[in-house]
């Protein structure tokens, strides 16, 4: 019964796509929806057309937007060519260096004849509203000519792309029993039924229209919040999917959390709040964990990543490389992670002409490509918002060289029995730039050797230069007292007017 509604309401919800590309980049008021809504209700019904119509308008809009990034990828990759085509060969102007021989150039001469075509053609699509959509998957549709090469059948490649081209899709309604009238899951026996469309009402074995089925479902992640909206009838999507390689029937259910005011960096640092600034790597994650002044605290942490295998694979290892990171983060009280704000989109578009040449450059660009940026980024604001933390993006800009130059030394002095990288003096870094404090270590700061050297760190928690006539910051936990000294150190003192140039023209960057 799931496989004969699904390809029923599959080939509907592909004519209507199909009429949604046609009407082409309208205003969200022009794009027919209701005209077609009316047409899907006559051989489905009203709900089931209701989600078609929007699938249908999210996918067109998504696909819109990924025309626009290859737009953008392209016109980057043009300027870098083009730019390098204005140099002579083996000279340099300015930053620009022109190609090595006049071989090289005649191939990037035809490579920028070849962008430049794509280009214009993607350019068209934009403009004419097409995109192309591929009902099903474009990997699972060129996969159909090297079914050799991708290690199947012709009759499993067929089971495949029927099931990935049917649809069991219903939005949620708050009211309606237990969250969703066309998908119907019972809270206390799992029972699952489903409202027929109209052509197949005839095969109905419950009231008004439905069909129960004999296999019940059970939910063991969030189940608690799934049983929070269902016995309060709030809405609840649901998707049915097939998978032919294991010959099972799974569904899903998804729905939208509430919006949370999150609290701002000046925040977590006036509420005295820890951070977990984060470096990610191609195959570890480096962490640190700092205090609301910027001082790191306890050991580095190393979380390794292994990006190698078949994609399920590889984010399952993602995964659980981020319940690593909120673990971390829960066990020293943090109240967020921060994070480099990374996107490689600019390098991996340009290629050679930005990343380097030879085995040198080669070796970059895959160590680029296997970093899992947009994914990881994804996963870790999911994750982290379930789990009660916030995530702070900041500007990734000469993370790793403050961290080795400033960091990374003290660091090593301070962990005798650990080894630290310079991803692990990146981190602390990030973090402090989150907080709001500059990168590097301000002057003055705790000496490499306490034993020989006597200057200690001060001030750590000032932000912003105070008025003349006021005193020295408060001492932090990393001040001594200076009780009996006899010769007190210069950052203990209370200097009731301090130089104009060291307090009230700030500090510097």
């Amino acid at each position: 019964m799931l496989q004969l509604v699904g390809e029923h309401l599959g080939r509907r919800q592909r004519a209507d796509l199909a009429m949604r590309v046609g009407i082409g980049r309208v205003k969200h008021a022009e794009n027919r929806r209701a005209e077609r809504k009316k047409l899907l209700t006559a051989v489905s019904s009203s709900r089931w057309a209701g989600a078609m119509t929007r699938v249908s308008e999210d996918q067109y809009q998504l696909s819109l937007r990924c025309l626009s990034d290859e737009r953008a990828c392209l016109r980057r990759a043009v300027r870098a060519i083009e730019a390098r085509l204005a140099v002579p060969c083996g000279q340099r102007k300015g930053k620009v260096r022109g190609y090595a021989d006049q071989a090289e150039r005649w191939a990037k001469q035809r490579r920028l004849a070849v962008l430049k075509t794509r280009l214009a053609q993607v350019e068209a699509r934009i403009e004419a509203g097409r995109p192309r959509i591929v009902a099903g998957g474009r990997r699972l549709a060129k996969a159909r000519h090297n079914l050799a090469d991708a290690g199947i059948t012709e009759v499993q490649w067929r089971q495949r792309w029927e099931a990935a081209r049917l649809f069991l899709t219903a939005d949620g309604e708050s009211g309606a029993p237990h969250g969703n009238y066309t998908i119907t899951v019972a809270p206390d026996t799992g029972e699952v039924s489903l409202v027929l469309p109209e052509p197949l009402r005839h095969l109905a074995n419950a009231p008004r229209g439905r069909y129960r089925l004999t296999g019940a479902v059970g939910f063991s992640h969030r189940r608690d919040e799934w049983l929070d909206r269902v016995t309060a009838n709030r809405a609840v999507r649901y998707d049915i999917v097939h998978d032919p390689v294991r010959d099972r029937w799974y569904l899903d259910a998804s729905w939208s959390a509430e919006k949370a005011v999150l609290p701002a960096p000046e925040e977590i640092r006036a509420f005295g709040e820890r951070l977990l600034g984060v470096d990610l790597n191609a195959d570890h994650l480096a962490a640190y964990v700092l205090d609301p002044h910027g001082n790191p605290i306890g050991e580095p942490i190393t979380v390794p990543i292994t990006v190698e295998g078949p994609t399920s694979r590889r984010d399952g290892r993602l995964r659980a490389a981020i319940s690593r990171l909120l673990a971390i983060a829960h066990e020293h009280h943090c109240a967020g992670i921060a994070i480099e704000n990374l996107g490689f989109d600019d390098a991996r578009a340009t290629g050679r002409e930005t990343m380097g040449r030879g085995a040198r450059g080669r070796k970059f660009r895959r160590t680029v490509a296997g970093i899992p940026t947009a994914r990881f980024r994804e996963r870790l604001r999911s994750m982290t918002f379930h789990a009660g933390l916030v995530v702070i993006a900041i500007d990734p800009a000469y993370t790793s060289v403050w961290g080795e130059r400033y960091w990374k030394t003290p660091l090593q002095q301070q962990n005798q029995q650990t080894t630290v990288t310079r991803h692990h003096g990146a981190s602390v870094a990030i973090a402090r730039r989150a907080l709001g404090h500059r990168a590097r270590r301000r002057p003055g700061v705790t000496a490499h050797d306490q034993r020989i050297v006597t200057r200690r760190a001060t001030g750590q928690a000032v932000l912003i230069p105070r008025a003349r006539g006021t005193a020295n910051p408060p001492r932090t936990a990393s001040t001594p007292n200076g009780g009996g000294k006899t010769r007190p150190c210069p950052g203990d003192q209370l200097a009731l007017f301090p130089d104009l140039e060291d307090r009230s023209r700030g500090h510097g960057p």
